[in-house]
């Protein structure tokens, strides 16, 4: 039986962009379903249950930014944030909301392309491995179910930060620098914003940490990267 195409959405109010960008993601065999705003990005989401979304932060009425807020509180689906931005306030405010990845107009749409299939290919593989990985006594990470527990409470994260802490679990200890940590979660050979991780371990941290500001579990080791400790209690 032939498997059901993947689902992506694609929000902007550019009506070309989102032709363009429709065209070349059903050319590589991928369902789209789209949006020009906010609210109609999250009805599409709540009746179509995309498997990734594209979201241009610059729309009229709600803000891309207040999309991708609502998003994460009503799931983990994988966010690919579009934005004519180049600030880097608002690349880092777009991932510290928990977006994936981030393309920035003009973009190429075989680009476009490459990303959405790296970012989904990370958030398969942060399920395909049957195995759990313990971290000292405090965190658990069950690879098939892409559940993380702390001190037996269980922690949501995004695919992105999930693969990200699977990876500094898998060597706790080690020492990653962010070009590293970004070679590990990207399959695509494209270029890449290293402060894009210092977003992540933020989120991350957030998460797992009992006390975000002095971390004891994912510590900094300034001017070189991050490490997973593997005797934090």
């Amino acid at each position: 039986m032939e498997a059901m195409p993947r689902t992506i959405l694609v929000v902007d109010d550019e009506a070309e962009i989102v032709r363009l960008v429709r065209d070349y993601l059903e050319g590589a065999g991928f369902r789209v379903v789209t949006a020009m705003n906010g609210d109609d990005a999250l009805r599409a989401s709540r009746r179509d249950r995309p498997d990734l979304v594209i979201l241009d932060l610059n729309l009229p009425g709600m803000d891309g930014l207040d999309v991708a807020r609502t998003l994460r509180r009503d799931g983990e689906t994988p966010i690919i944030m579009l934005t004519a931005r180049t600030q880097e306030s608002d690349r880092v405010a777009g991932l510290e909301l928990g977006a994936d990845d981030y393309v920035t107009k003009p973009f190429s749409p075989r680009e476009m392309v490459a990303r959405v299939r790296a970012v989904l290919r990370r958030a398969d593989a942060s399920q395909s491995r049957g195995a759990v990985i313990h971290v000292g006594d405090a965190i658990s990470i069950d690879l098939p179910r892409m559940e993380a527990t702390v001190d037996g409470s269980r922690v949501d994260l995004t695919a992105t930060e999930f693969q990200l802490l699977v990876y500094m679990a898998r060597q706790p200890g080690r020492v990653f620098t962010r070009a590293q940590l970004l070679d590990a979660i990207h399959g695509v050979a494209v270029e890449s914003y290293e402060r894009a991780i210092d977003a992540h371990i933020k989120n991350i941290r957030r998460k797992i940490e009992r006390d975000p500001r002095a971390p004891q579990h994912l510590q900094t080791v300034f001017g070189v990267g991050y490490r997973l400790s593997e005797s934090a209690a």
